[in-house]
């Protein structure tokens, strides 16, 4: 990809909203030189999309925007995973690797873990509620919920940063064009946190405990029963990074653009402020309006016609959840951001058989934020002189910083 490409991919990454616009108001599907894919942006072409998984696989779901060079692939050569994971697996091996993250994150465990993630919400809060600013990213979003999957995997709190910074870097070798040393390095931090995995791999292996390392662990082979091959191990840490990443990527994300988004519109926080009520319908609202994860990538498996666009096998599709909810056929006055709307069915957690299986817990996790915020600190604001940019990701689109004062 030369410079000019990339520099219209960090465009469209940061602000993709236009291009799914003249996407949806242009005859067929537009093919995307930036993402070299065609772009689906219309909420029914999405869902038919979504409907059929054995005409549009998953396979090419993570492909990378930017390939890494020789020499990164050379340390990431020496880590651990490197194979399907529920997001790029399809049929019967995607059935496999997502019924124990289905169990995992059932209504009941879900329910188990939120009075430590009110616990921990609270006690970030507390760490600067009497600062009179913060940066929210940094302080809050990219903590709490790393700390909340952490806790349902196993992990030991002293852990989570670590696996939480691999997460961000993982994402960054893959979707950012770095030069070869910083890519070198990033793929360095990343083969970090695959060993840190590796070892928990090994020790739930050995000493089962009621976690969801040990159910995904059981998914692949018995725990406490004999060694581990190598390619177990490489299947678990893939299965578990993929995991970790999904379990705090967008949570993170989505805090980032709710807060942000109520705070841009005033009369929307203040109504949240005096109506706690509203909390779960401005949760669906944010999530609608400016999606954390903004797509995936899907693969024509066979010829197909989609919005009258003739598709060979092989065709690469770029499938926008992000452009599917702002479709005005859907979601009235879609570019208008409003918590007092009676929710429409989004697609911000995907659909059918892909569709997010952490919906739930995510959604949880904004909602204790938003009873700590609102309830704590009605008088937040954005910090004027800290203009928001947003990160050139379409994986988990958010500020990359935001700072907040209050009286």
């Amino acid at each position: 990809m030369d410079l000019h490409l990339h520099g219209r991919l960090d465009e469209l990454q940061r602000d993709p909203y236009a291009h799914y616009a003249r996407a949806r108001h242009t005859d067929g599907l537009v093919h995307l030189a930036e993402l070299d894919a065609w772009l689906v942006a219309r909420d029914a072409d999405v869902r038919e999309v979504l409907r059929r998984p054995e005409d549009f696989s998953s396979a090419n779901a993570l492909r990378p925007d930017v390939l890494p060079s020789p020499a990164a692939l050379a340390v990431l050569g020496g880590g651990f995973g490197g194979r399907p994971v529920v997001v790029t697996a399809d049929g019967e091996l995607h059935q496999r690797l997502r019924a124990p993250i289905v169990r995992g994150l059932s209504p009941a465990r879900v329910a188990a873990v939120l009075p430590y993630a009110a616990e921990r919400a609270a006690a970030l809060v507390d760490a600067f509620a009497g600062d009179g600013e913060a940066e929210l990213m940094s302080a809050y979003a990219m903590r709490l919920p790393g700390e909340v999957i952490g806790r349902i995997v196993g992990l030991d709190p002293a852990d989570v940063p670590a696996v939480v910074h691999g997460g961000y870097r993982a994402e960054e070798l893959l979707f950012r064009p770095l030069g070869e040393d910083d890519q070198v390095a990033v793929a360095e931090d990343v083969v970090t946190m695959q060993r840190v995995l590796d070892g928990y791999v090994r020790e739930r292996h050995a000493h089962p405990r009621e976690d969801l390392c040990t159910d995904l662990i059981a998914s692949v082979t018995t725990p406490g029963k004999g060694e581990l091959t190598l390619e177990q191990r490489h299947e678990l840490v893939a299965h578990l990074q993929n995991l970790l990443l999904a379990g705090h990527l967008t949570t993170t994300a989505l805090i980032g653009t709710t807060v942000l988004h109520l705070l841009r519109h005033r009369d929307q926080w203040e109504l949240l402020c005096a109506e706690p009520d509203r909390i779960p319908a401005a949760i669906e609202e944010a999530a609608r309006y400016d999606t954390a994860l903004q797509g995936f990538r899907r693969v024509t498996t066979r010829p197909v016609t989609l919005a009258g666009t003739e598709l060979p096998a092989g065709a690469a599709l770029f499938v926008a959840f992000g452009g599917a909810n702002r479709d005005a056929v859907r979601h009235p006055r879609p570019d208008t951001f409003d918590i007092t709307r009676t929710p429409d069915r989004h697609l911000a957690f995907g659909f059918g058989v892909h569709s997010c299986p952490g919906s739930q817990l995510a959604r949880e996790q904004l909602h204790i934020t938003l009873r700590e915020l609102t309830g704590r600190l009605p008088g937040l604001r954005l910090a004027e002189d800290r203009p928001v940019t947003m990160r050139p990701t379409l994986i988990h689109r958010s500020p990359q910083t935001l700072r907040l004062h209050w009286p």
